[in-house]
Order: C-alpha cells, then sequence, then structure tokens
C-alpha cells in the first residue's frame, strides 16, 4: 500500500522545531537560573516524572550524575529515601499526575525542597513547588485548542529536554566543568 505525502517529510520536521524554537525562549531566564541555584545547593537530587517525561527526567539524573552531583531516579531499586536538605525534580505538564502529587507532598514533609517543570504553575504540584519552571505548551489534557501541530504532549515533552539540557550547561559553566570531565564519569560497561 503506497502512501501519499501533501508535503515532504523534512516539513514536519521543520514544523516541530519551529515550535520547539519558539517554546523553548519562552521559558524564563530566572526560572532556570533559580533551578540551577537549587540543584547546586541541594545535598542530594532525585528526579520524577510519568511517561515520557519520566524518560527525559531520567535523562537529566544522568546528565546530573556526570557533573558529579548526586542524583537518583524515584523508582529505582537502589535509590535511597530523600531527605532534608535533598531537592526532588519533577517534570509534570499537567502537574496533577496523582502519583507525582504523592512524591511531592511525601518530600515536602520530609523537608526536601520541590522543583518542578509544567504547562501549569498553578497546578497541584505548582502550589507545593519551591522552584517552578513554566514551559509554554500544551499538556497531553489540552488536545483541542492545543497551540501545536502535534499530539498530546509532544511539544512539552521535547522543550523540557531543551530546557533541562540548558540548566546542564547552566551547571556545567558554574562549575567550569567540561564534557571532557562529565564523559570521565560516563558509564563503561556498556
Amino acid at each position: 500500500m503506497a502512501y501519499r505525502l501533501d508535503s515532504k517529510p523534512g516539513h514536519y520536521a521543520e514544523l516541530i522545531l519551529r515550535e520547539l524554537s519558539r517554546t523553548a525562549s519562552a521559558v524564563p531566564d530566572e526560572a532556570l537560573a533559580s533551578l540551577a541555584e537549587r540543584i547546586l545547593q541541594a545535598k542530594r537530587v532525585y528526579t520524577a516524572g510519568a511517561g515520557r517525561s519520566g524518560l527525559v527526567m531520567r535523562g537529566l539524573a544522568m546528565r546530573l550524575m556526570h557533573l558529579g552531583i548526586e542524583t537518583y531516579v524515584v523508582g529505582e531499586t537502589v535509590t535511597p529515601g530523600i531527605r532534608e536538605g535533598d531537592l526532588l525534580i519533577i517534570g509534570s505538564g499537567s502537574g496533577s499526575t496523582q502519583s507525582l502529587l504523592g512524591m511531592a507532598e511525601k518530600a515536602k514533609r520530609l523537608g526536601a525542597g520541590i522543583a518542578l517543570l509544567t504547562t501549569a504553575a498553578d497546578s497541584p504540584i505548582g502550589r507545593i513547588a519551591d522552584v517552578i519552571v513554566p514551559i509554554p505548551a500544551a499538556a497531553k489534557e489540552q488536545t483541542v485548542s492545543s497551540p501545536s501541530v502535534q499530539p498530546m504532549g509532544s511539544l512539552f515533552e521535547q522543550s523540557l529536554l531543551v530546557t533541562l539540557d540548558a540548566v546542564v550547561l547552566m551547571l556545567m559553566e558554574i562549575r567550569s566543568i567540561d564534557a571532557s570531565a562529565m564523559f570521565a564519569r560516563h558509564a563503561n560497561l556498556e
């Protein structure tokens, strides 16, 4: 069966890149700086997210580890309990995913800081977060009036990755760490 495309396949990639550029440039610099500061102040950093956002948050944990920051992914068997002085970073478009809200509430009770990257600053997690990084992209639930040509939460998830990579670059600059120093901490049993 042959499929007919009304435009060149590269056209779709160009649409995605334009959306991503517009969204990433609208993330407030001061929110990124606040997140970087909180990461550097934390005793340990924990990351959490659900679905595709969870995959992005795992990627952040890897890069923070490469920077020499003690970092854990919530839900892994080797992740220790969170304590006072630690930081939980959550990526959630809606800011209301029940499992993530439960984590945030418990972490808060235990004295940990909460950072949220989201499309919904005034969400249940947003209301208890110490740092909010607003990402102006549609959450997966906003499918009818979405400002994106992409399905569900794709623009948020892509923007989350780019935003967190920008934070990693900030941390590299602040700590005077280059890519070769980070590579020295890269997994070597692959």
